[in-house]
């Protein structure tokens, strides 16, 4: 509370002086005009003067304390002119305080102090003259109305402005966590490449290995065909992440480097798996076609996906992958005759990435163990 006493505005101290100006102005310049010139202005002198001072300096703390000021204003000014002291615009701080409650939203205050004080000053002046002076009235009422119809206009803009502020901030907002998301799906999306390449590659690496180091000493033929497709799955990988790190260093380009691999790499993705000594079949129905860069890679990643969880967990001997373009979009199924899974088997993280590749899109997927035994993944991507 102190230190708002202490709080005056440069627009309060100058709205002020400019009041306190026009009713001295307004008060003195008549009164020397006059037959008795300023000695008229004695009757001021002490009540009159300072119901003045009472009117206009409190508009020091308009800003500060808008309602008491208001009040302590309009009364002022509401006794100042019946009491019989020179007229002059006094009335202007009464106004100035009104229009200010009504421009801040106490717009109930605002009325009831404004017709109130409307209402006293014609009752009184009824009185004096004996009889009501309907165009003084009328003159009255419109300067009233105008001064609250012009703090409604000033109110509802700033309202405007408020709202126009409010909605600026929620879409900056809005445009943020925008931002935000794109940038964890991106995140979410090398880690599904990092994941596909490296969960492939390595788990065929890993089966070669273990291959080589048990015909090593006994068919060391096989085990260097082992160790040869080893070579060729790491390099692969490097070549992968490769690409990969490419397109997260290239921020300011416009392309990646090399395009994400699609169906056309199928076959090379067969025989990296055949390598590891699992029969894979490969049926294609319907009339190949170019699919979006988006559709291709993804159908890519769910066949690579697959046939990895084959390799590393389904003990299978043969796998089969079907390919099936339609109209509309392309079907895609991997079937193998390994162990299955258990009834209370939970997808991981792999089906669980697939599964989204394909929502992302439009697509769907289908994966579980076969009542006749083995896995299946099903797929259905649009484009």
């Amino acid at each position: 509370m102190r230190e708002r006493l202490w709080r005056i505005t440069f627009l309060d101290a100058g709205i002020t002086l400019a009041v306190a100006g026009i009713t001295a102005g307004s008060t003195v310049l008549p009164a020397v005009d006059s037959p008795g010139g300023l000695a008229s202005l004695q009757v001021l002198l002490p009540w009159g003067l300072a119901l003045l001072v009472v009117a206009v300096v409190p508009l020091l703390w308009l800003s500060a304390f808008p309602i008491p000021v208001a009040v302590v204003t309009v009364l002022a000014t509401t006794a100042y002119y019946p009491l019989g002291y020179p007229d002059n615009f006094v009335i202007l701080a009464g106004a100035v305080a009104l229009f200010t409650l009504v421009a801040r939203g106490f717009r109930l205050t605002g009325w009831l102090l404004g017709f109130s004080q409307y209402l006293v000053v014609h009752v009184a002046e009824t009185l004096y003259f004996g009889a009501p002076r309907t165009v003084y009235a009328l003159g009255m009422l419109a300067w009233v109305l105008v001064v609250f119809i012009s703090g409604e206009v000033v109110r509802k803009h700033r309202a405007y402005l408020d709202m126009a502020r409010k909605h600026s901030a929620e879409a900056e907002r809005t445009r943020e966590e925008e931002t935000r998301r794109r940038i964890s799906e991106e995140r979410l999306k090398f880690a599904r490449e990092v994941h596909d390449v490296i969960a492939h590659n390595i788990s065929l690496i890993n089966v070669q290995a273990g291959s080589a180091l048990y015909l090593i000493d006994t068919q060391p033929e096989r085990a260097a065909e082992a160790l040869a497709a080893i070579k060729q799955a790491s390099r692969e990988t490097l070549q992968e992440l490769r690409a990969i790190l490419g397109v997260l260093r290239a921020v300011d380009e416009t392309a990646p480097r090399s395009p994400a691999p699609g169906l056309d790499r199928l076959d090379e993705l067969v025989a990296g798996v055949r390598s590891s000594g699992v029969d894979v079949h490969v049926d294609v129905a319907g009339r190949p076609r170019p699919l979006s860069a988006a559709v291709d890679s993804a159908a890519y990643r769910i066949v690579q996906e697959s046939l990895t969880n084959v390799v590393r967990h389904a003990q299978a001997d043969t796998v089969t992958v079907s390919v099936r373009y339609t109209p509309d979009g392309v079907s895609l199924r991997v079937s193998d005759d390994g162990q299955g899974a258990a009834a209370d088997w939970a997808a991981g993280h792999g089906i669980a990435g697939m599964r989204d590749r394909a929502a992302a899109l439009g697509g769907e997927l289908r994966a579980g163990p076969d009542p006749e035994g083995g896995f299946t993944v099903e797929a259905w991507l649009p484009g």
